[in-house]
């Protein structure tokens, strides 16, 4: 049995593989791990590997929001405010010359 996929019940304190305890039937588990720290498998550990074209473009990614001018949210905003407004303020009328007719 490996550590990574060793399992102990927290109801019989069975260790097991399984999805449920074959002893209890239970499904209350913690992965042995949490307690004995499994080593690492590889050889050499991984290490990441970033180029500079990839650390560029996150870059502009990061500041393409931040560079956002404040009036142009307002703007987008406020035509947003002012279409639900209007859609608003149709169907209230629409409503009155209902009630109205009826």
């Amino acid at each position: 049995m490996q550590l990574r996929t060793a399992r102990l019940c927290l109801d019989c304190d069975n260790v097991h593989e399984t999805e449920q305890c074959p002893v209890c039937a239970s499904e209350a588990f913690a992965f042995m791990t949490r307690w004995v720290p499994a080593p690492e498998r590889r050889r050499v550990p991984r290490v990441a590997t970033v180029s500079s074209a990839d650390v560029v473009a996150y870059r502009r990614l990061l500041t393409a929001n931040a560079l956002r001018p404040k009036a142009r949210d307002l703007l987008e905003k406020g035509a947003f405010v002012l279409a639900a407004v209007s859609v608003g303020r149709w169907l209230w009328r629409q409503s009155q010359q209902r009630l109205s007719a009826a």
